[in-house]
């Protein structure tokens, strides 16, 4: 008996046509749109990357900001 992964269960409780489909084999129509779509997530999945190092870039300048904020009102006091 082959034992079930994980990715199967979830297949199956999203939609169990689908999984039919998968385990029997069935090619799927819609090949261009399925394309699509995975063009379209790997553009969004770059652009969720870049704006996570936009914003570690924007926390570093913000420290860089208050380090030589500080400097300057310990160098008025001196």
């Amino acid at each position: 008996m082959k034992p079930i992964r994980a990715s199967e269960i979830g297949a199956y409780l999203y939609c169990q046509r689908a999984w039919w489909y998968q385990k029997n084999g069935v090619q799927p129509h819609n090949q261009s749109d399925l394309a699509a779509g995975s063009q379209l997530h790997a553009r969004h999945g770059r652009s969720v990357f870049l704006s996570g190092g936009l914003r570690l870039l924007a926390y570093g300048f913000l420290l860089l900001a208050l380090v030589l904020a500080t400097v300057a009102i310990v160098m008025r006091l001196i």
